[in-house]
């Protein structure tokens, strides 16, 4: 099992990449049937003749995926990262069936809470870019982590 790291552990600048992952038309129409049912994400006769000619993936799978490739990956090991919120989500480019996304997670920021000094956050700058190396998405994250002292 892996060791849990702490708030001390962590250097801003630390980056992790995704290996491919592939979106197919099924993923696509089975997450937008239970979470985003609109006819450009679930039927593709009706997206067929929409601006995108395809169904695409909705934005929040494309969240949901770049968050399970980490976590799948190993994530920050055993430590519990507590999610504290999202800033600056942007849909850039539609993901279609067949597009393969690499994500990439850059930590940005690392400090200690002022009220609560014995954890801190995480901040990190998320990218994922389909295979013609365009960015399809990003965000920046922010999660809570214990820290080993309290500073």
């Amino acid at each position: 099992m892996a060791e849990a790291r702490y708030l001390e552990d962590f250097i801003v600048g630390e980056a992790w990449e995704s290996e491919p992952t592939l979106v197919t038309a099924e993923e696509i129409i089975a997450y937008a049937q239970a979470n985003d049912p609109q006819p450009m994400h679930t039927d593709p006769e009706r997206a067929k003749a929409g601006p995108f000619g395809t169904v695409i993936a909705s934005g929040f799978q494309i969240a949901a995926l770049s968050m399970r490739v980490f976590i799948q990956a190993g994530g920050h090991g055993a430590t519990p990262v507590v999610g504290m919120g999202i800033d600056e989500l942007r849909w850039l480019k539609p993901v279609r069936p067949g597009d393969q996304l690499v994500v990439r997670r850059e930590l940005v920021e690392v400090r200690r809470s002022e009220s609560q000094p014995d954890r801190g956050m995480l901040r990190t700058r998320v990218t994922v870019r389909n295979q013609k190396g365009e960015t399809v998405m990003s965000l920046y994250s922010m999660g809570r982590v214990p820290a080993r002292t309290k500073g």
